[in-house]
């Protein structure tokens, strides 16, 4: 493998200082953001929510239902709130009006007073009337998975092109869900607003949840002409890797499977790592090589879960084409999970969608298993049963690395023409280009110049053309 992967990073990584960032920025405890006792003062901690967490169990078993809650938690917790409560109801589908059935709402009402809650979090998505149903009946504010995942979202962009994307998916998913208290966005506007034309010549006006609307809208219009732009950008990017023959790796998986570690040990990128949903939302690309001095591009793609809101697959699908456009797929399952079979089922789901989308067909999948550190012994032995062909490693600890770095290289497509040149000396660059894109198989040093028998891609080997001594088919 290349030589970062060897190599310690020495001082703080970007990552490093990221994480600082956002460390310093959590929520606390028994802070309230009201300015009642303050003055003069910048107040900048966010208060802390106190949550309730309620579910519905339509199907599947006990276990998968427990896992989802406990997920939901981990949610909660990442995007900071503190977690008081949770309640299950076992229902053949959820209640139109209240989600979880009248029943159910009332002993849900006695435990957000008896705890103290100031928020109920709904582990699926609800409609319009069963939001406003909720927080009729609890008095407290109601968000469902897909506003907590977009909280999360929200929170955890860095670039220019992974918040313009965000902000698109909360304006989707709060478009349809506007909604006004009392009188306050049912207020027409008359006079000149409505034309000017005085007294039995105003229409009904626009009321300001239609203005509101109308802003919205126009808003997604601009985002969206804004991440058609920057797609353009990454186009040209990818445009020039594959002009270059340089392959492409994706790396994919549900989110905290350890996919920024795994790109770390591999290319020493020093991207942030956090354990913590969706801790990385922003693709980043690092090129690497091979043991044979084959060079190629790792990208970290954003995490999937469960149920990911359509919102952010269609917000996020240019991001999320980096896997189309790859090579190979290294999909990265959690091994300390307790059901990593739900997790690959969550991760493929998306990529099919991402596929169809793209109509085209997706890359090779390459499974790794990661976490092996924490994983216990009898699970990996049934996970080593249940993925015969998957790599097993342990990125924080480095354990499988190179095994997989020389599975990696196994499975990149190789340059299809077999040449055998001699360069002269003076084409110093030619030579550095068929080492950098092509794979040389071997190399002699004449008083005429420099030997090599290599294969190259088809635009290499039309550049080496003049120099070719024998020119044969791809072997």
């Amino acid at each position: 493998m290349s030589h970062t992967m060897t190599e310690p990073l020495s001082g703080p990584t970007a990552g490093d200082y990221e994480l600082e960032e956002r460390s310093s920025l959590r929520r606390v405890v028994g802070l309230s953001t009201e300015l009642t006792d303050i003055t003069e003062v910048e107040y900048r901690r966010l208060r802390l929510e106190r949550v309730v967490l309620v579910g519905v169990w339509t199907e599947g078993s006990a276990e998968q239902a427990r896992g989802s809650m406990e997920e939901l938690a981990r949610l909660a917790e990442t995007a900071g709130s503190q977690v008081l409560d949770a309640l299950i109801q076992r229902r053949p589908r959820p209640d139109p009006a209240t989600y979880i059935g009248s029943g159910k709402v009332e002993e849900l009402r006695g435990v957000v007073q008896s705890t103290g809650a100031d928020t109920v979090i709904c582990d699926g998505e609800l409609s319009p009337g069963q939001l406003r149903q909720l927080e009729d009946k609890l008095k407290v504010k109601v968000v469902d998975r897909t506003a907590l995942i977009l909280d999360i979202f929200a929170q955890h962009a860095r670039s220019r092109d992974g918040k313009a994307q965000v902000e698109l998916a909360q304006l989707s998913y709060l478009l349809p869900r506007l909604r006004g208290w009392g009188e306050a966005l049912s207020r027409q506007v008359g006079g000149r607003a409505a034309g000017g034309v005085g007294i039995g010549g105003r229409g009904p006006g626009e009321t300001k949840i239609e203005l509101d609307r109308r802003r919205i809208r126009d808003r997604m219009a601009k985002l969206r002409r804004e991440i058609g732009a920057m797609k353009q950008i990454r186009e040209t990017q990818r445009g020039s890797r594959r002009r270059n023959e340089v392959p492409g790796v994706a790396i994919v998986g549900y989110t905290n499977a350890g996919k920024s570690s795994l790109l770390n040990a591999l290319t020493g990128a020093g991207v942030l790592v956090e354990d913590a949903l969706f801790a990385t939302l922003d693709p980043t690309t690092r090129r690497t090589s091979t043991a044979d001095g084959r060079t190629y591009t790792l990208t970290d793609t954003v995490g999937f879960v469960r149920h990911l809101p359509h919102q952010l697959v269609e917000a996020f699908r240019s991001t999320l084409e980096e896997t189309a456009g790859a090579d190979l797929l290294v999909h990265v399952v959690d091994a300390s999970d307790a059901m990593p079979e739900d997790q690959i089922k969550a991760v493929r789901q998306v990529l099919v969608e991402i596929g169809e989308k793209q109509q085209g067909t997706m890359p090779r999948e390459l499974l790794v298993v990661n976490k092996t550190d924490v994983a216990g012994d009898l699970q990996l032995a049934r996970l080593r049963h249940l993925l015969p062909d998957a790599v097993f490693v342990s990125a924080h600890r480095g354990d499988g690395v190179d095994k997989l770095g020389a599975r990696i290289a196994e499975l990149l497509p190789r340059p299809e023409v077999d040449v055998e040149l001699l360069l002269p000396y003076v084409e110093g660059s030619l030579v550095a280009r068929v080492h950098a894109e092509g794979e040389v198989l071997a190399e002699e040093h004449t008083p005429d110049g420099t030997r090599i028998h290599a294969r190259v891609g088809a635009e290499l080997a039309t550049a080496v053309l003049p120099y070719v001594r024998v020119e044969g088919a791809a072997r």
